[in-house]
């Protein structure tokens, strides 16, 4: 990541990702660069060529918003695209002083929360997708949804999650566009370097998706799975921020009533074994150490 100079970074990546005949101009022949030219994207929002040169080298961190809703334009950025491009001009640099050592811990409520529903697998993460705490039933989806394993980590590197997800290619996509949309212009941040350093080295997939500077919200989404013991099963899963913490998101999974998936997740509950310590209130609460 580029410590210093976010939103050129992303302009880049951006304005390689959109062809010439999509904004009206001639393609073909030779061009130096993939995409679009610093002085086509100009051009097309209607600055100089210069101005924008200065936007992409950092050299002017201060554009207006007019400004950058008419590159996000030429862009084709969606709203959350939109967003995530002005939010990283109003972002500062900070002072180079890294914070502490902090703790991120579930309250005791929401564990017993998610441990007194045994027809809906649950867990909670933070915005690093460590998770933190899990319900039994999570558990027995995945052995991944326990506290101490990095999810984004697993889904690329565990290759038992991807016989797991049907859906593996998009849920993938999905994953890095929330990580990215998360960090914003955060690019310093010494936990967030270590899980893009590691899964960059690691994974050939997540290093051509983070390049593409996606951007996407949480948002709740279906979940397709082969699980080793029940077979095919489709559940909605829903993604709600816990007020009074730095981050932190309980996950919830639920099937259609009366449907086979349904019928298929009261059998694995069935399965189950008993709530590990990890997943009770106690041991729920385990403290992750952001480095």
């Amino acid at each position: 990541m580029d410590r210093t100079n976010a939103l050129g970074e992303f302009l880049r990546a951006r304005r390689a990702l959109v062809r010439p005949e999509e904004v009206g101009l001639p393609g073909g022949g030779l061009r130096r660069v993939p995409g679009l030219r610093r002085e086509e994207v100009a051009m097309l929002a209607g600055i100089s060529a210069d101005y924008y040169l200065r936007l992409e080298q950092g050299r002017d961190r201060n554009p207006s918003v007019q400004v950058l809703q008419a590159i996000a334009g030429v862009l084709g950025l969606d709203a959350d695209a939109t967003a995530h491009l002005v939010g990283l001009a109003q972002d500062r640099p900070g002072s180079g002083v890294r914070p502490g050592r902090r703790t991120q811990q579930v309250p005791a409520s929401l564990c017993r929360l998610i441990d007194g529903w045994p027809r809906n697998p649950a867990y909670v993460q933070n915005r690093y997708t460590d998770c933190l705490a899990a319900n039994a039933l999570a558990t027995a989806l995945t052995p991944n949804y326990r506290p101490g394993v990095n999810l984004l980590r697993a889904v690329f590197l565990d290759p038992a999650e991807r016989e797991l997800r049907r859906d593996w290619e998009d849920l993938t996509e999905e994953g890095v566009a929330v990580l990215r949309s998360g960090a914003g212009a955060d690019a310093d941040d010494p936990r967030l370097r270590d899980l893009v350093g590691e899964l960059s080295l690691r994974s050939e997939r997540f290093r051509t998706l983070w390049a593409r500077h996606e951007v996407r919200p949480r948002r709740g989404r279906v979940s397709r799975l082969t699980h080793p013991q029940v077979g095919e099963i489709d559940l909605q899963s829903d993604k709600l921020s816990v007020d009074g913490t730095d981050g932190l998101t309980l996950v919830v999974f639920q099937a259609e009533p009366g449907s086979r998936s349904a019928e298929l997740l009261d059998i694995l509950g069935s399965l189950a074994a008993p709530p590990s310590e990890q997943a009770r209130p106690g041991g729920a609460q385990e403290r992750i150490e952001e480095q």
